[in-house]
């Protein structure tokens, strides 16, 4: 239901700067790795064509936790691209990353796959369960731990972000989260290897997999969607008054590029002019007053006085923004630090769109 709202809601700002695709995978992955969790927690016996053992726990546990992981990395390592190197991550980056992702958990599944059962995973008629071998589980548990590891650094790397994209705290609480699940799921695999015969571990396993999973994709776009909910215009008009003092083409070096169909804005060392370091007091560390009394990317001069936006709001003014958070936009492509960004038109004054 969250993932849902925050679709038809994509046009509030707030909520269209998160990698919505990225999210929407990732919760994907989620369910996929509950369907496996099913089999390899003995929820269900499985009798006949449904004994492929390999088929439930590598293909569908183990390959979509991986796939679950390596997505995290690339949503951060996006960030990390664009902000800390100063580079673009492209469509091209972003099918690349896909290609890689998909690349490593198919390799791994595979030679799995051609082992031999008794040195992996097999099943047992008489039990109508699936047995792991000691070996499967500690290569599988330490590649997790690698994998989240090289998050943990990624997420390191993003603490310097500046306010309007900032998501360390988001990521460190996230990167808590997986550590608990992960040592969770350390002592369970290996200090208790039946637990699955146990009724009451099983479920406290399959329950920890599923609040985990669940609570980073909240973690992800929890915020933005509550705030769209009790506090919708009032945050909209701070995150965008943030956003404009922030100045991306400053602070983060962007260039709109509003031709290209990239993932994030390339990084270009000709700054937007909405926001050109001649209109910034580093000194003072703001906008220059003059700059902020022409050029204020919101129509009333107080966007902050609740009285006057519901009495007389006036829309703002788009073209100042970056190209991503602007409204009179057209058909939404991947081109934008927030990963989403438009062709867009611009309006005349009769309140028509021109192309």
């Amino acid at each position: 239901m969250l993932l849902v709202y925050a679709w038809c809601n994509y046009n509030y700002r707030p909520i269209r700067a998160k990698n919505l695709t990225w999210t929407t995978l990732i919760y994907c992955a989620t369910v996929l790795w509950f369907i496996g969790n099913l089999v390899t927690n003995n929820h269900v016996r499985i009798v006949g064509v449904w004994s492929n053992c390999k088929l439930w726990v590598l293909w569908l546990r183990v390959f979509f936790v991986y796939v679950f992981a390596t997505m995290t990395i690339v949503r951060f390592y996006a960030l990390d691209r664009v902000f800390n190197q100063k580079k673009p991550f492209t469509r091209r980056s972003s099918l690349i990353s896909g290609a890689i992702i998909l690349s490593f958990n198919v390799a791994y599944c595979l030679v799995n796959q051609l082992i031999s059962s008794s040195l992996t995973l097999e099943y047992v008629p008489d039990l109508e369960a699936c047995k792991i071998t000691m070996a499967f589980r500690i290569a599988a548990i330490s590649i997790q731990w690698l994998l989240w590891g090289a998050c943990g650094v990624l997420i390191f790397r993003l603490r310097n972000i500046q306010s309007s994209f900032n998501e360390f705290r988001e990521s460190v609480a996230i990167f808590l989260v997986i550590i608990g699940l992960l040592t969770e799921t350390s002592v369970t695999n290996l200090h208790y290897e039946y637990y699955v015969f146990e009724k009451k571990r099983r479920i406290q396993k399959t329950y920890v997999d599923v609040v985990a999973s669940v609570l980073v994709i909240w973690l992800f776009i929890g915020y933005p969607v509550y705030k769209s909910i009790f506090d919708r215009r009032n945050y909209e008009q701070m995150w965008l008054e943030r956003l404009a003092k922030d100045g991306p083409g400053n602070t983060y070096n962007i260039n709109s590029n509003p031709q290209g169909t990239t993932a994030y804005a390339k990084m270009d060392e000709n700054l937007d002019s909405g926001f050109n370091n001649s209109h910034l007091n580093y000194e003072g560390n703001g906008i220059n007053s003059a700059y902020v009394n022409n050029h204020r990317p919101f129509g009333d001069p107080d966007p902050f006085n609740i009285e006057s936006e519901m009495s007389a709001h006036v829309p703002f003014n788009d073209n100042l923004l970056p190209m991503a958070l602007r409204n009179n936009m057209h058909n939404p492509l991947l081109n934008s630090p927030s990963l989403f960004a438009a062709s867009y038109m611009d309006s005349s004054s009769d309140g028509r769109h021109v192309l």
